[in-house]
Protein backbone atom coordinates (compact mmCIF):
# COMPACT_ATOMS: atom_id res chain seq x y z
CA UNK A 1 0.00 0.00 0.00
CA UNK A 2 1.20 3.49 -0.83
CA UNK A 3 -0.26 6.48 0.99
CA UNK A 4 0.24 10.22 0.64
CA UNK A 5 -1.71 13.12 2.08
CA UNK A 6 -3.63 13.21 -1.21
CA UNK A 7 -4.35 9.54 -1.95
CA UNK A 8 -3.94 5.90 -1.00
CA UNK A 9 -3.08 3.20 -3.53
CA UNK A 10 -4.17 -0.32 -2.57
CA UNK A 11 -4.90 -3.68 -4.17
CA UNK A 12 -8.55 -3.88 -5.07
CA UNK A 13 -10.98 -6.48 -6.35
CA UNK A 14 -11.45 -6.19 -10.12
CA UNK A 15 -15.24 -6.07 -9.61
CA UNK A 16 -15.16 -3.18 -7.11
CA UNK A 17 -17.83 -0.69 -8.29
CA UNK A 18 -15.43 2.26 -8.11
CA UNK A 19 -12.86 0.33 -10.15
CA UNK A 20 -15.50 -0.51 -12.74
CA UNK A 21 -16.46 3.18 -12.92
CA UNK A 22 -12.82 4.19 -13.48
CA UNK A 23 -12.34 1.63 -16.25
CA UNK A 24 -15.63 2.67 -17.87
CA UNK A 25 -14.48 6.30 -17.88
CA UNK A 26 -11.14 5.27 -19.38
CA UNK A 27 -12.85 3.33 -22.17
CA UNK A 28 -15.20 6.25 -22.93
CA UNK A 29 -12.24 8.63 -23.16
CA UNK A 30 -10.36 6.28 -25.49
CA UNK A 31 -13.45 5.63 -27.62
CA UNK A 32 -13.73 9.39 -28.10
CA UNK A 33 -10.03 9.77 -28.98
CA UNK A 34 -10.11 6.96 -31.52
CA UNK A 35 -13.62 7.57 -32.82
CA UNK A 36 -14.60 3.94 -32.25
CA UNK A 37 -14.72 1.25 -29.57
CA UNK A 38 -12.44 -1.17 -31.42
CA UNK A 39 -8.99 0.11 -30.50
CA UNK A 40 -7.56 -2.66 -28.33
CA UNK A 41 -6.64 -6.03 -29.85
CA UNK A 42 -6.60 -9.18 -27.77
CA UNK A 43 -8.64 -10.37 -24.84
CA UNK A 44 -10.34 -7.71 -22.79
CA UNK A 45 -8.85 -7.43 -19.31
CA UNK A 46 -11.08 -9.31 -16.85
CA UNK A 47 -10.92 -10.77 -13.36
CA UNK A 48 -9.81 -14.08 -14.89
CA UNK A 49 -6.72 -12.63 -16.62
CA UNK A 50 -5.65 -9.76 -14.37
CA UNK A 51 -3.15 -10.66 -11.66
CA UNK A 52 -3.00 -7.28 -9.89
CA UNK A 53 -5.51 -4.43 -9.79
CA UNK A 54 -4.61 -1.29 -7.85
CA UNK A 55 -6.91 1.61 -7.16
CA UNK A 56 -6.08 5.05 -5.81
CA UNK A 57 -8.59 6.81 -3.59
CA UNK A 58 -8.43 10.36 -2.33
CA UNK A 59 -8.82 11.48 1.28
CA UNK A 60 -12.62 11.45 0.84
CA UNK A 61 -12.60 7.83 -0.37
CA UNK A 62 -13.31 8.75 -4.00
CA UNK A 63 -11.56 6.58 -6.61
CA UNK A 64 -9.19 8.79 -8.62
CA UNK A 65 -7.01 6.33 -10.53
CA UNK A 66 -6.18 2.72 -11.25
CA UNK A 67 -3.81 0.33 -12.96
CA UNK A 68 -3.51 -3.40 -13.48
CA UNK A 69 -1.03 -6.13 -14.39
CA UNK A 70 -1.70 -9.10 -16.62
CA UNK A 71 0.88 -11.91 -16.55
CA UNK A 72 2.56 -12.60 -19.88
CA UNK A 73 4.92 -15.34 -18.68
CA UNK A 74 6.94 -16.26 -15.58
CA UNK A 75 9.26 -13.28 -16.04
CA UNK A 76 6.98 -10.56 -17.38
CA UNK A 77 3.62 -8.85 -17.15
CA UNK A 78 1.69 -6.25 -19.09
CA UNK A 79 0.48 -2.95 -17.67
CA UNK A 80 -3.25 -2.56 -18.30
CA UNK A 81 -5.97 -0.05 -17.50
CA UNK A 82 -3.76 2.80 -16.30
CA UNK A 83 -6.13 5.67 -15.72
CA UNK A 84 -6.29 8.86 -13.68
CA UNK A 85 -9.43 11.00 -13.54
CA UNK A 86 -8.95 14.31 -15.37
CA UNK A 87 -9.10 16.46 -12.23
CA UNK A 88 -6.18 14.51 -10.68
CA UNK A 89 -3.89 14.60 -13.72
CA UNK A 90 -0.62 16.44 -13.25
CA UNK A 91 -0.57 15.61 -9.53
CA UNK A 92 1.96 12.78 -9.71
CA UNK A 93 -0.74 10.16 -9.20
CA UNK A 94 -0.08 8.32 -12.47
CA UNK A 95 3.60 7.97 -11.61
CA UNK A 96 2.66 6.75 -8.12
CA UNK A 97 0.28 4.12 -9.53
CA UNK A 98 2.89 2.96 -12.03
CA UNK A 99 5.54 2.74 -9.28
CA UNK A 100 3.12 0.69 -7.16
CA UNK A 101 2.49 -1.64 -10.11
CA UNK A 102 6.24 -2.02 -10.62
CA UNK A 103 6.67 -2.89 -6.94
CA UNK A 104 3.86 -5.46 -7.17
CA UNK A 105 5.54 -6.97 -10.24
CA UNK A 106 8.88 -7.27 -8.47
CA UNK A 107 7.15 -8.94 -5.51
CA UNK A 108 5.82 -11.57 -7.92
CA UNK A 109 9.25 -12.13 -9.46
CA UNK A 110 8.51 -10.44 -12.76
CA UNK A 111 11.60 -8.72 -14.15
CA UNK A 112 10.03 -6.96 -17.13
CA UNK A 113 6.91 -4.91 -17.63
CA UNK A 114 5.52 -4.34 -21.11
CA UNK A 115 2.66 -2.18 -22.23
CA UNK A 116 0.71 -1.03 -25.23
CA UNK A 117 -0.65 2.44 -25.77
CA UNK A 118 -1.85 4.07 -28.92
CA UNK A 119 -0.96 6.64 -31.52
CA UNK A 120 -3.84 8.89 -30.36
CA UNK A 121 -2.39 9.04 -26.85
CA UNK A 122 0.67 11.31 -27.06
CA UNK A 123 0.27 12.17 -23.38
CA UNK A 124 0.60 8.48 -22.45
CA UNK A 125 3.60 8.08 -24.76
CA UNK A 126 5.37 11.03 -23.08
CA UNK A 127 4.47 9.69 -19.63
CA UNK A 128 5.83 6.18 -20.20
CA UNK A 129 9.02 7.47 -21.80
CA UNK A 130 9.53 9.86 -18.87
CA UNK A 131 9.05 6.92 -16.47
CA UNK A 132 11.85 4.92 -18.12
CA UNK A 133 9.91 2.72 -20.54
CA UNK A 134 11.66 2.20 -23.87
CA UNK A 135 9.97 1.66 -27.21
CA UNK A 136 9.90 -1.95 -28.45
CA UNK A 137 8.44 -3.64 -31.52
CA UNK A 138 4.74 -4.38 -31.18
CA UNK A 139 4.28 -7.66 -29.31
CA UNK A 140 1.60 -10.28 -28.74
CA UNK A 141 -1.88 -9.25 -29.81
CA UNK A 142 -0.59 -5.86 -30.95
CA UNK A 143 1.85 -7.06 -33.66
CA UNK A 144 -0.45 -6.21 -36.55
CA UNK A 145 -2.21 -3.23 -34.95
CA UNK A 146 -1.06 -0.06 -36.71
CA UNK A 147 -2.35 2.21 -33.93
CA UNK A 148 -0.40 0.37 -31.21
CA UNK A 149 2.81 1.71 -29.69
CA UNK A 150 4.60 -0.68 -27.32
CA UNK A 151 7.09 -0.20 -24.51
CA UNK A 152 8.94 -2.19 -21.88
CA UNK A 153 10.97 -1.61 -18.76
CA UNK A 154 13.41 -3.93 -17.04
CA UNK A 155 12.70 -3.86 -13.33
CA UNK A 156 15.50 -3.64 -10.82
CA UNK A 157 15.36 -6.51 -8.41
CA UNK A 158 14.48 -5.91 -4.78
CA UNK A 159 17.56 -6.01 -2.60
CA UNK A 160 17.34 -6.97 1.07
CA UNK A 161 17.89 -4.13 3.56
Amino acid sequence: MQTTARWTIEPCDWEDPQGIALRTSQRAELDERYGCDDHEPGPVPAAENISVFLMAVDADGKAVGCGALREIDAASAEVKRMYVVPESRGSGLAAAILAALEAAARERGWTTLKLETGTAQPDAIRFYEREGYRPIPRFGYYVDCEISVCYEKALASITPD
